[in-house]
C-alpha cells in the first residue's frame, strides 16, 4: 500500500508540476485571453483541474463539503461550450492558483489516510489515478493552446534525439500475421471505462507502416495535387477541404516551394524526417487513399501495437510491461516534437513497428464505439456521451501526453475536422482478400 501511495503522490506532483509551468510561463493576460474559440482561456483550465480534484477526490472519496459550490457550474464542461467559457466569472489568476494549492493539501492528507478498498472508486486507488490521468489531460490541452498563441516561445524543450541508427534501413511496412488477439483490458487498474472489457477481437492480415507519414512523405502529397483531387478524398472530407480552405497541414506554408511550420511561436523547416502533425482525419484518409494504402481500424493499430505472437498475449505497451522512460517512446513534453520517424528501436512492438506510443496521437478508421460488454463508470459524461459516428478514433499518444495517460489500450477520439491537435497518422494495407 505504502508504494501505491507513493506513486498516487508521484503521478499527482508530475502532473501539477507541468500545471504550474505551462501556466506560469506567460502572464496574466495571457492566462485569461482566449487563444483561439477552439480551446479555452488557460485560467479555466486551472481552476477546473483543481474542481474536478475536489469533487472526485474530496467529495465522492473523502465525502467533504464542498469548498465553493457556487463555482462549480463555471467549471463544468458540459455546461458551458469553451467558446463561451471567456465570458464566464471565472475566478482570476491568483484565487485559481490558491483554490488548486488548497484543494491539493486537502487531496494529499486524504491520500494519507487511504486504505483503497471499499468501494470501487478506492481499489486499485483508481479515484486518484482518474484524477492524474484528468489533469494530465488538461495539460496536453494547455500545451496545444501555446500552440496556438502568439508571443514568445513557451515553455522550454529539449532537442530531438539524433535519428536512429538504422532508421533509413527499416522497412516501409510490418505484416501482422491474421488471426485473434485480446483487445482493451479488464484487469488495468487504471483503465477507464472505454477501455474495457477486454475482448477477443479476430483480424485478417494487414501490412501496417514501421512509423508514422513523415512531414517528407506528406510534402509529395501536396506537390502531387493531393489537396486539389477530388478523387482522393471522402465525400465530406472534400467539402470541408472546399469550406475550410485547406491547402496543407494547419500551421504551414511555402516559401521558394520548401514548406516552413509555426512551432510554438518558431518558424522552421518542416523536418522531412519528423511524422507530420496538425493534419485532420480528412486530410490523413485522402494521403492514405493517395498512397493506395488505407488508415488502419482501430483494433489492427492496437494489434500491431500490443500482440506478442510469441506468447499470444497482448502486451500493456509495445515493448511489454514496464513503465515508459526516454529510452521507450516520447511522452511527456519533454521534447515538444515527434523524434525523427525510426526513434526508439527498444520501444518497438512484436510486429516490428515502431514509435506507437507517443510522438504523434494517430488517426484510425474507426468510429468512437463501446465494446462488447462496456459499463458507463464511473460517469457517462467521459465517454458514453460521445459514442457514435461522429468522431473517430485517435490511438497512441503524442509527446505532450504524460504517461500516466498513455498505454496500449488509451483510446482518444475527436471530430474528423480537428487539426489543433497533435495527430498524425500511419497507413495500412491488407494481407488477405477481404
Amino acid at each position: 500500500m505504502t508504494d501505491l501511495k507513493e506513486r498516487i503522490a508521484a503521478e499527482l506532483t508530475a502532473a501539477r508540476d507541468r500545471t504550474a509551468l505551462l501556466t506560469g510561463s506567460v502572464d496574466d493576460a495571457d492566462l485569461v485571453r482566449q487563444h483561439s474559440p477552439l480551446m479555452s482561456p488557460l485560467v479555466w483550465d486551472l481552476a477546473h483541474i483543481a474542481n474536478q480534484e475536489e469533487l472526485w477526490l474530496l467529495r465522492e472519496v473523502g465525502g467533504l463539503d464542498p469548498m465553493h459550490p457556487e463555482i462549480d457550474p463555471l467549471y463544468d464542461a458540459f455546461e458551458h461550450p469553451r467558446a463561451e467559457r471567456p465570458a464566464l466569472p471565472l475566478l482570476p489568476p491568483a484565487q485559481a492558483r490558491a483554490y488548486g494549492h488548497e484543494v491539493r493539501g486537502r487531496v494529499l492528507d486524504l491520500l494519507e489516510r487511504s486504505r483503497f478498498s471499499g468501494s470501487r472508486l478506492l481499489d486499485d486507488g483508481f479515484a486518484f489515478g482518474m484524477v492524474a490521468q484528468h489533469e494530465a489531460q488538461h495539460d496536453e490541452t494547455m500545451l496545444i493552446t501555446h500552440q496556438l498563441r502568439t508571443g514568445p516561445a513557451v515553455p522550454p524543450a529539449s532537442p530531438p534525439p539524433a535519428p536512429a541508427a538504422d532508421a533509413l534501413r527499416l522497412p516501409r511496412e510490418v505484416l501482422v500475421p491474421g488471426g485473434p488477439f485480446t483487445m482493451g483490458t479488464s484487469t488495468d487498474p487504471w483503465a477507464l471505462d472505454n477501455e474495457r472489457p477486454a475482448h477477443t477481437v479476430s483480424l485478417p492480415g494487414f501490412y501496417i507502416d514501421t512509423t508514422p507519414v513523415t512531414c517528407g512523405e506528406y510534402a509529395e502529397f501536396i506537390a502531387d495535387g493531393g489537396y486539389d483531387e477530388p478523387r482522393w478524398w471522402t465525400a465530406e472530407g472534400w467539402d470541408h477541404r472546399q469550406r475550410a480552405g485547406l491547402s496543407a497541414p494547419l500551421y504551414w506554408r511555402f516559401e521558394g516551394g520548401q514548406p516552413l511550420r509555426s512551432v510554438f511561436g518558431r518558424i522552421e523547416p518542416a523536418e522531412p524526417a519528423e511524422p507530420v502533425l496538425h493534419v485532420c482525419w480528412y486530410e490523413a484518409s485522402a494521403y492514405a487513399k493517395w498512397a493506395g494504402r488505407r488508415l488502419p481500424a482501430e483494433a489492427e493499430w492496437e494489434k500491431a501495437a500490443r500482440f506478442d505472437p510469441a506468447t499470444g498475449q497482448s502486451r500493456r505497451y509495445p515493448w511489454g510491461s514496464a513503465e515508459p522512460t526516454a529510452e521507450l517512446a516520447n511522452l511527456g513534453q519533454g521534447l515538444l516534437r515527434p523524434a525523427p520517424a525510426g526513434s526508439y528501436p527498444e520501444g518497438a512492438a512484436p510486429s516490428g513497428a515502431r514509435q506507437l506510443i507517443g510522438d504523434v496521437w494517430e488517426w484510425t478508421s474507426s468510429d468512437f464505439l463501446p465494446y462488447p460488454g462496456f459499463g458507463a463508470w464511473p460517469y457517462r459524461e467521459y465517454s458514453e456521451v460521445f459514442f457514435g459516428t461522429e468522431y473517430k478514433v485517435l490511438r497512441g499518444g503524442s509527446f505532450a501526453v504524460n504517461p500516466v495517460a498513455c498505454r496500449g489500450t488509451f483510446r482518444n477520439w475527436d471530430y474528423p475536422v480537428r487539426r489543433q491537435i497533435f495527430s498524425g497518422f500511419r497507413t495500412a494495407r491488407s494481407a488477405e482478400p477481404v
